[in-house]
């Protein structure tokens, strides 16, 4: 290869690698590769939105906090076949003036696969396949750690380097969510922007919303205020990283609901270290 193609060609993907690892996405690992990142992370809400996506305080002064730990894993089948496992153990409080719930547990685990449909100059599009199955507890629990049933969910992704404009990626996806028992369906979506300040230092901020189909029961009188069953919800993800070395890197981040419709209204913050293979 001559020097004029490396100099071109390198950047590129290396900023390939980098979202594939450290931001997920579109990308797909490659084959044999690993991608595994441990987060604690607290939610905090005093707030609901109502039927009319306005905030509005809780009944009793109520306060709602969610603490958990949360591993996300990858693994490479191939170099377009990634599989995805997500778990998480969480320990919930739900108090007012008159009240006052506790809980613990495993709560819904998922398990998925990402197939790369397409790549060249102009991107990546994936596939993406993901089953989210209760954990152990129980779904009449008077704090239940989600809504106990299990939901299928079918999304496409795409994802661009930016490289040699800028050092960074972009990543859109689209995808329904085929939910059993009482909740609605829900189209999800999601827009991401990721920028290197430096070769250690990097950036995200990531717009992550739920539109619910409106085809579930009635609001449950569930004592989880984000487990309802037709609700809308939009994310706002602001994080900053730090790369280790080749290997492991650290991620702050905070997630503040901006709008929504009968569900919590609150704000998660985030500290994850992540590894991949080298």
């Amino acid at each position: 290869m001559d020097q004029l193609y490396l100099k071109t060609i390198m950047p590129v993907l290396l900023v390939a690698v980098s979202a594939a690892t450290a931001f997920a996405g579109a990308w797909t690992e490659p084959r044999g590769a690993f991608y595994e990142k441990l987060s604690y992370n607290y939610y905090y809400a005093h707030e609901t939105f109502d039927g009319g996506g306005n905030r509005a305080g809780t009944a009793g002064n109520g306060k709602f906090t969610d603490n958990n730990i949360s591993n996300y894993a990858e693994y490479g089948l191939t170099d377009d076949l990634t599989v995805i496992n997500a778990l998480t153990y969480k320990w919930l409080e739900n108090e007012n003036d008159d009240s006052r719930a506790t809980a613990a547990g495993i709560g819904d685990v998922d398990l998925g696969a990402r197939y790369k449909l397409h790549e060249s100059h102009a991107g990546i599009v994936s596939a993406q396949v993901l089953v989210k199955i209760p954990g152990t507890y129980g779904k009449s629990d008077p704090l239940p750690l989600g809504n106990g049933q299990v939901d299928a969910e079918l999304r496409f992704l795409y994802g661009r380097s930016l490289y040699p404009f800028i050092p960074g990626y972009a990543n859109v996806e689209l995808g329904y969510r085929w939910r059993t028992d009482g909740p609605a369906d829900e189209l999800r979506y999601l827009a991401e922007f990721g920028l290197d300040f430096t070769k250690s230092v990097y950036g995200r901020v990531k717009l992550d919303g739920i539109y619910s189909m409106d085809n579930g029961r009635k609001l449950d009188g569930s004592g989880n205020p984000t487990a309802t069953n037709n609700f809308d919800l939009g994310k706002l993800d602001v994080a900053v990283g730090y790369k280790i070395g080749p290997a492991w890197g650290l991620e702050l981040s905070c997630r503040p609901d901006i709008y929504g419709q009968n569900t919590a209204a609150g704000t998660n913050y985030s500290l994850a270290v992540y590894y991949k293979t080298p």
